[in-house]
């Protein structure tokens, strides 16, 4: 526990055998007090990894729903069982869970509600691997989504998020997609409901077993990105109601 709080780490897989040792070993388990993995239905032994590393909470599913249905069954588990705070950090091992000591403190200190890992922040991006296609199209995004949403953030597209049980219970994330696209959904929640969002800087790496969407797949994820920042400024301005940023309570 940090503070008090409830220290929960879920951990989104698939097909993540060679590397999910790696990431689990880098948990500062001294803090963390339970870990969560979601099994979309892997094709490799992630499921027998994960038992012989000793999670607790291990769920598979029967067929794959995508990124966005992974966190959905990450978040509702982590809360269901207690969680204070819910860390998620990808199992490919892309971002040190180094990080996720400071990133509770954070939170349990209450100066945020959610901080994200910046990839963007550091300047470490490109030193780390990181394309430059895929940088380029992370700069201007951002840069559209900050002016859509009236905000400063270094990047909205890091899969290294951390968010008080607060948060998960205000927004309605359920009804987000099932794919990637849920990450700009959920921030476009959190910013709607009122909460803030600090960052830290995230050394990040890119290798062959680091998870990757594809070029098709990232062209579709942008348009996504453009979609919901424009769903966001037409709900503030009160011309389109859209249903999923309405917050839960």
């Amino acid at each position: 526990m940090v503070k008090n709080k409830k220290v929960i780490v879920v951990l989104p897989a698939y097909n993540a055998e060679k590397t999910l040792e790696q990431t689990f070993n880098e948990i500062p388990h001294d803090i963390v007090d339970e870990i969560v993995i979601v099994d979309d239905c892997s094709n490799d032994n992630t499921i027998e990894v994960a038992k012989k590393l000793g999670i607790k909470h291990i769920i598979k599913h029967e067929k794959n729903k995508g990124y966005g249905g992974n966190q959905k069954t990450c978040y509702d588990h982590a809360l269901a069982i207690g969680g204070d705070i819910i860390i998620m950090v990808h199992p490919d091992y892309q971002y040190t869970p180094l990080l996720i000591e400071p990133m509770a403190y954070v939170l349990a200190n209450g100066l945020y509600p959610v901080i994200f890992g910046s990839r963007i922040l550091g300047r470490d991006a490109l030193k780390g691997g990181m394309p430059m296609y895929k940088y380029i199209a992370n700069r201007i995004l951002t840069l559209i989504e900050n002016l859509m949403l009236g905000q400063k953030l270094t990047e909205y597209h890091t899969g290294y998020r951390a968010y008080t049980r607060e948060v998960l219970e205000t927004i309605n994330y359920k009804a987000n997609s099932d794919d990637f696209i849920f990450d700009n959904q959920i921030i476009a929640q959190i910013f709607n409901a009122g909460f803030r969002i600090a960052e830290i800087s995230c050394p990040t790496k890119y290798f062959t077993e680091a998870s990757s969407i594809s070029f098709k797949r990232s062209v579709k994820y942008g348009l996504g990105v453009l979609k919901i920042s424009l769903q966001y400024r037409l709900n503030k301005w009160k011309l389109v109601n859209y249903k999923y940023l309405i917050p839960l309570k």
